[in-house]
């Protein structure tokens, strides 16, 4: 390999192992991770190296002694080799789901890989079949989009740091319905969930064996300390949220018998709710499912946003339990009286 070509990897390998903001790394630890990359070479090299780096790729360094170098936060990622047309669509596309499934915080961290999309997009003839793509392709949620709470860019980006690093965390939270903030001293970190638009830690407390669950928008300060977090023994994200602690009702699957109106019930011919789901046309435009399906809080949700166009027969506590919930809905909204003309005398 020839010195100009072992300069280019050896740059490259730096370029990939600078953090972007507010992360750094100093050139002693760079020396490091190329040293065990197999590049030798010295600190005042490196140091150069970033320099002239600089000049070309959004390097940023913090100006404190030993300088702490950067990704610029806000630059387009680094990429070898440069995105293709189909995978800087298929970001494109990527970026206008997720712009409303996750929160502001989650979704600063792909914008560096969205504009190398739209940066790679850009380069293309706009009368192309790829450049008139993204003007032809829209994705509809199938419920009402609901806003995300504002997750504090900080304290999520610390909170992910200790979950990875399995460190402690001290954490100012604020509960729903207290005024003033409750200071967490020693915070355990599990694992995080995402429920539709919210965020969630699991966790545990200084030495309580309970596991709990904060949402993360109502985290106001977070620190990361040097000690290590612990764990329940066997703990298993998933054991936890069959369990029903992330309001999802677990267990053997119940046999679903429903009857549908055409209109609310056509759906389900192409986009089946279970694999053992059978359909009956019945007389008066009318279909009726039988179905294996979990007793979940999403499958109530979505029997009563079908409103009057189902009617569920079994099982019959699900029949009793919709069949409630209706009656106290009806109590809600009175027939209005009937109003009778009377003729003047």
């Amino acid at each position: 390999m020839t010195s100009n070509q072992q300069t280019l990897l050896r740059q490259w390998h730096m370029l990939r192992a600078v953090p972007r903001a507010p992360r750094k790394i100093a050139v002693n630890e760079l020396h490091r991770v190329l040293a065990d990359a197999g590049f030798e070479t010295t600190g005042r090299t490196i140091q150069r190296d970033l320099q002239r780096l600089s000049e070309v790729f959004p390097l940023v360094a913090d100006g404190v002694k030993p300088f702490g170098w950067s990704w610029l936060r806000d630059g387009a990622s680094f990429d070898l080799p440069g995105l293709s047309v189909p995978e800087a669509l298929t970001l494109a596309l990527v970026e206008q789901q997720l712009a409303h499934l996750l929160p502001p915080a989650t979704l600063d961290t792909l914008q560096p890989h969205f504009r190398s999309a739209q940066q790679a997009l850009s380069a293309i003839e706009p009368q192309s079949q790829a450049g008139g793509w993204l003007a032809k392709v829209r994705t509809i949620p199938p419920m009402q989009r609901l806003q995300a709470p504002v997750v504090d860019d900080a304290c999520q980006r610390t909170i992910y740091d200790a979950l990875a690093r399995d460190r402690q965390l001290r954490l100012s939270y604020r509960k729903r319905d207290v005024a003033e903030p409750v200071e967490y001293e020693v915070v355990h970190p599990l694992a995080v969930v995402q429920r539709g638009q919210l965020i969630y830690l699991i966790c545990m407390f200084a030495d309580y064996e309970d596991v709990r669950m904060l949402a993360m928008h109502r985290v106001l300060a977070a620190e990361m300390s040097y000690l290590p977090s612990r764990r329940p023994a066997g703990f298993c994200i998933d054991a936890y949220i069959a369990g029903g602690h992330m309001g999802v009702r677990s267990g053997d699957p119940i046999r679903l018998r429903a009857v549908f109106s055409k209109t609310a019930g056509e759906h389900l011919f192409e986009t089946p709710i279970a694999p053992d789901q059978s359909l009956t046309v019945l007389p008066g435009q009318q279909l009726e499912l039988q179905a294996s399906v979990p007793n979940t809080r999403e499958l109530h949700w979505w029997l009563l946003g079908l409103g009057d166009g189902v009617e569920v027969l079994e099982p019959p506590e699900l029949r009793a339990e919709i069949g409630a919930l209706a009656h106290r809905m009806a109590a809600r909204y009175p027939a209005p009286a009937a109003t009778q003309s009377v003729a003047a005398v």
